[in-house]
């Protein structure tokens, strides 16, 4: 009997929807878009949080980037590479290889030190070319960065210290240069120098965003060597020669041959960043600290470098992606509130319009319950189908917002059922009250009323 109740009084509530079905999909706008941005948040929300552990990964949580600063304005009326170590009559050696070591042997706290060279190269095997960047390392570089050599073996320490003519290349360089061949031992040419295949590393991608904010390079398109092997035979700019003086005379001199400024970028940094790793996350500010005054120290106090603590930066990342999810949860609460408001509006409406009928319903046996529930159905009933289109449409903006603006986005069950739960309370929430009046009218009185 009681069933029988509660399906009578949830069809009469679903037949004056169905009656007002303009006005309940009006009233209903407000929770579409209010579980559409609660949807939307979370998806940003789980997206960025995977994102940020992922680039943890990849950096180590332990390591601090000293990064080379070149110079954007030089003039060639000197030798670039001897003008562009002077600053305010100073000089400095730039980033070298010697301070990598002297790192590691005056501060305690470091565990290693991981020096880089990069230079765009050209790379040809058996008639097939491409290009990418070859780095020179240390073997550190893959414990750095969380990278593995899955075929073959790494850098030995006879290589490394030898300057051997090796490399370890990227899975983007295998599959153009040795698509059909086995890669180790097979040899590529880079610049004037054959470099013989000793490994090849796992793949790994990398999001535009990891790469421009934290200088996470793209491992696939690149060719590694032992980092002696790069200042031996690839570039050393660290010594001037005879060729480059002459080179700056000459780009330094015009047709009638009279001295003319030029402006260009010169890198005379022997490496070109390198990343330091501490033992204990809990000693970065003060390993930090040592740094900036032994560098400032051997550099003779010239600002030619750069210190990046690459947590602190995904922690100010994380920081900011936030603040937008606060942002974008207030405009989703506020539309879920405004939606709320506008079905308890016009469920009001609803009990001034149908009090005739309510008064029937009482006088013919109809319990002060079933108007009660009758009314709340409604309300929920909005609010449910609002809240299915709202999931439908956050579904739809979280793909959009991650195809177009590139912002990994994740869709958990549990965002979608949070948002169901929460559209069903705002119709439960705000349909009590105009329920609750439309139960307390008297049959008498609501039958006289015009």
């Amino acid at each position: 009997m009681e069933f029988e109740r509660f399906i009578f009084n949830f069809r009469i509530g679903a037949e004056a929807l169905i009656t007002n079905r303009f006005r309940a999909i009006l009233t209903s706008l407000g929770i579409i878009f209010g579980v559409a941005a609660v949807i939307a948040m979370l998806a940003i929300g789980a997206g960025t949080e995977k994102e940020i552990i992922e680039q943890i990964k990849q950096i180590g949580s332990n390591n601090i980037v000293i990064k080379s600063r070149v110079e954007k304005k030089k003039n060639l009326e000197e030798d670039p590479t001897v003008q562009a170590k002077q600053e305010n009559g100073k000089y400095s050696p730039g980033l070298t290889l010697a301070d990598a070591e002297n790192i590691l042997q005056t501060i305690p706290n470091v565990n290693f030190v991981s020096p880089e060279i990069e230079s765009e190269m050209q790379f040809y095997s058996e008639g097939l070319i491409t290009s990418g960047n070859l780095i020179g390392i240390t073997n550190h570089y893959f414990e750095t960065n969380n990278l593995l050599v899955n075929e073959g073996l790494m850098f030995s320490d006879d290589q490394l210290a030898s300057s051997a003519p090796v490399c370890i290349i990227g899975r983007g360089v295998k599959a153009k240069l040795f698509s059909k061949t086995e890669p180790i031992g097979q040899r590529l040419k880079c610049g004037g120098t054959w470099l013989t295949v000793v490994g090849v590393l796992e793949n790994r991608d990398v999001s535009q965003s990891a790469s421009q904010k934290l200088s996470i390079r793209n491992v696939n398109t690149e060719v590694y060597i032992p980092v002696r092997t790069m200042l031996m035979r690839f570039i050393n700019r660290s010594n001037v020669t005879v060729t480059d003086i002459k080179r700056a005379n000459q780009q330094s001199m015009d047709d009638d041959g009279s001295q003319q400024k030029q402006v260009v970028d010169e890198n005379y940094h022997q490496i070109d960043r390198m990343i330091v790793n501490v033992k204990d996350s809990k000693h970065i500010s003060a390993t930090v600290e040592l740094l900036e005054k032994m560098l400032s120290r051997r550099h003779n106090e010239v600002d030619d470098y750069e210190i990046q603590v690459p947590e602190l930066l995904l922690k100010q990342e994380q920081r900011t992606r936030k603040l937008f999810n606060i942002v974008l949860a207030v405009i989703a609460g506020i539309s879920l509130l405004v939606g709320g408001i506008g079905i308890m509006n016009i469920m009001l409406a609803s009990v001034l319009e149908r009090t005739k009928e309510i008064g029937l319903r009482l006088s013919i046996g109809a319990r002060r319950r079933d108007i009660v529930f009758q009314f709340i159905a409604e309300a929920v009933m909005i609010s449910l189908s609002g809240g299915l289109l709202g999931i439908v449409m956050g579904v739809v903006i979280s793909i959009l917002i991650e195809k177009v603006a590139g912002i990994q986005t994740i869709i958990s069950g549990a965002s979608v059922m949070l948002s169901f739960v929460v559209s069903v309370s705002v119709g439960l929430l705000f349909g009590i009250f105009p329920a609750k009046r439309a139960s307390e009218q008297s049959p008498m009185e609501s039958l006289r009323y015009e």
